[in-house]
């Protein structure tokens, strides 16, 4: 129920911040019979409901469906008008429930955790203080454990007069109600290259500053270049090798100066240049760690040097990504629900109390035009910490399902070989379609399957999965 003060203010466990990530926990915790408080300072559902996964992905399929449908004899004579800006929007609202988060409140209370709407800080060991929206207080006590599960903000630079121009972040890049004519993204990551994607399909002019060689440059080399080829193509302007050294705004024009002493205008100007963790205004200094600081901790997320206190999600900085966050999640509440039963916390047959997916088997899905997706290690990681492997590539448009797709199909795979035990650390796959596909790479990065019995899972023809074949192939033969 939400804020009741006739309520005891004494539970088993205190969430902080009613995301994806302590939504999960307290229904594992609630689960587990543990008395549980939510306390959120915004939307129950967080982030990625809200600014995030769900409204970038829903700005982004209209693009990506018109993309696929240009390349299709037959029906691309009939996808060539504009996207219908406004209706792809209102789609949008539609996912986000117009920032209304009542839907998300009742799931939260049919898990029978408590919702206390409000500013929640740390003020003592197992101890939450919860500032509500009219001023009023109440101390939340935790018997077993707190869970930080606050997230993460986008990360501004230090540039004088920025917050004059009132830049985008994710945030407004996700929810804005209106196609800027002219769109500066300053970033190469992620959230720059899909929002460059998104809106650049509804119609802005976009420009992407790129400090550094390329895009996605956490991925495989190549991911990067076909994503750029393919937005140069759509009209953007990509500049590599760019730094932003001023930004003002004049008479309603956004003008961006740039270290190759160029003056850029537009409409508005994106900023995708990193993540902080929330943690800044908690009170962690009431227990002695740093304000604004990511939180270290164990694999069962607990943080070290505190056998009550658990960070989970963004704020530990191991996987910012929702569906890691949801899994360590999982694995908080069961670790807590263990530790309340003065139980073993171990993994188990389940690897139930151990996030061990979060250091080299984190699948991500970039929803540009071509979608590139990619798991556990790449050659360059690979080789870095020390493995011996071998890469092997295949071209994505040399295989028969993927001409199907659509002509001039263009995509890569590249599969990383462990040569000692034979079984893959990682694979990367670049080309339309390709996210639907990386959970069977996902499965056989985790499992460590041999690939000898990778030759026994056969792909069914005349799918884009044949690429499987295609890699063990060129892995036996090199």
């Amino acid at each position: 129920m939400t804020q009741t003060p006739a309520r005891s203010n004494t539970y088993d466990v205190v969430v902080l911040g009613a995301g994806p990530v302590g939504e999960n926990v307290a229904d594992r915790t609630r689960a587990a019979g543990l008395s549980t408080a939510v306390v959120e300072s915004e939307l129950v559902g967080g982030e990625c409901s809200y600014w995030a996964c769900m409204p970038s992905k829903a700005l982004l399929r209209p693009v990506l469906a018109q993309a696929d449908a240009r390349r299709l004899p037959g029906l691309s004579h009939a996808v060539q008008d504009p996207l219908d800006a406004a209706a792809v929007l209102a789609r949008r609202d539609g996912f986000t429930s117009d920032w209304n988060d009542d839907g998300q409140v009742d799931w939260l209370e049919s898990t029978g955790a408590d919702l206390y709407r409000g500013r929640g800080r740390i003020t003592g060991e197992r101890t939450v203080t919860v500032t509500g929206p009219d001023g009023g207080e109440q101390v939340l006590t935790a018997r077993h454990a707190v869970a930080v599960c606050t997230g993460s903000r986008a990360l501004l630079p230090d540039l004088p007069g920025l917050a004059d121009v009132s830049p985008w972040t994710s945030r407004e890049a996700t929810s804005s109600k209106t196609v800027p004519g002219r769109l500066v993204v300053v970033g190469g990551g992620v959230v720059a290259t899909e929002m460059a994607t998104a809106w650049q399909g509804l119609g802005s002019r976009v420009t992407v500053l790129v400090r550094g060689k390329g895009l996605l440059s956490r991925m495989e080399p190549f991911a990067g270049e076909l994503v750029a080829e393919a937005l140069t193509a759509a009209g953007a302007d990509i500049r590599t090798g760019t730094s932003v050294t001023s930004v003002r705004r004049q008479d309603g024009t956004v003008v961006v100066g740039t270290d190759t002493g160029e003056h850029i205008e537009a409409d508005e100007i994106l900023f995708a240049t990193g993540r902080a963790p929330r943690t800044d205004d908690i009170g962690l200094e009431t227990i002695g760690l740093e304000p604004g600081s990511w939180l270290p901790v164990d694999d069962s997320l607990r943080v070290t040097g505190h056998d009550w206190l658990y960070g989970v999600g963004d704020v530990n900085h191991r996987a910012l990504l929702t569906h890691q966050g949801k899994y360590q999640a999982r694995i908080a509440g069961a670790a807590i629900a263990a530790r309340a039963s003065g139980g073993p916390v171990d993994t188990g047959p389940w690897g139930a109390h151990a996030a061990t997916a979060d250091h080299a088997t984190v699948p991500q899905v970039v929803f540009t035009d071509p979608e590139a997706a990619s798991v556990g290690l790449s050659l360059a990681e690979a080789e870095q910490a020390g493995h011996r492997v071998r890469a092997v590539d295949v071209d994505l448009g040399s295989i028969a399902g993927a001409g199907l797709y659509g002509d001039g199909y263009t995509g890569r795979a590249r599969m990383v070989v462990d040569l000692e035990d034979e079984f893959l650390r990682g694979l990367t796959l670049v080309g339309p379609g390709v996210g639907e596909m990386i959970h069977a790479a996902t499965i056989a990065v985790a499992a460590r399957v041999p690939v000898g019995r990778l030759w026994h899972a056969v792909p069914s023809y005349p799918t884009i999965s044949e690429v499987w074949l295609r890699l063990l192939e060129a892995y036996r033969d090199a």
